[in-house]
């Protein structure tokens, strides 16, 4: 009755734990580069989702928080999921794959235009460096279709 988990979502498991997170963070190249620092909690719904809890200071905006899920559909043959965040009224939904090394896990969305009106194409990553070290960016598609890197969370394990 119940769904287990599969051997994609072992592709998740080393993301569990305690992390350090240095974020910067450039919406456009005209606008300033913000940083800031925080930690991460990943923990496990019995295998099958992985949650990963966020919070941090930025020295203009202050305390900030994030919650993205992600898990496998079977059905679909994708990760999905989902991420909130305090500084932001969008809920945004994941879809995506491994890329070809089967380091990097790339899930598409649509949110709001940063700047703009309309709705524009994002793609966040999550790069399994090592053991201790994973980096979550987030691109966003200009109308051009040039990918431009807005925000890059370079996390380290603390546990």
């Amino acid at each position: 009755m119940f769904a287990k988990p599969q051997s994609e979502h072992e592709w998740l498991e080393p993301l569990l734990g305690n992390w350090s997170v240095e974020t910067e963070c450039q919406m456009s190249p005209d606008q300033p580069l913000h940083t800031s620092h925080g930690q991460a909690t990943c923990r496990s719904l019995e295998g099958m989702w992985l949650l990963i809890e966020t919070g941090g200071t930025d020295s203009e905006s202050g305390n900030w928080s994030t919650l993205m899920t992600v898990g496998y559909d079977p059905a679909k043959k994708s990760y999905i999921g989902t991420f909130v965040g305090s500084m932001m009224t969008c809920l945004w939904f994941y879809q995506g794959n491994l890329d070809q090394t089967g380091k990097k896990l790339i899930l598409d969305t649509e949110g709001p235009q940063c700047g703009g009106d309309g709705v524009a194409q994002y793609q966040d990553s999550i790069e399994l460096i090592d053991q201790d070290h994973w980096i979550l960016s987030s691109q966003m598609q200009t109308e051009t279709g040039e990918w431009n890197k807005i925000m890059t969370s370079h996390h380290r394990r603390i546990t």
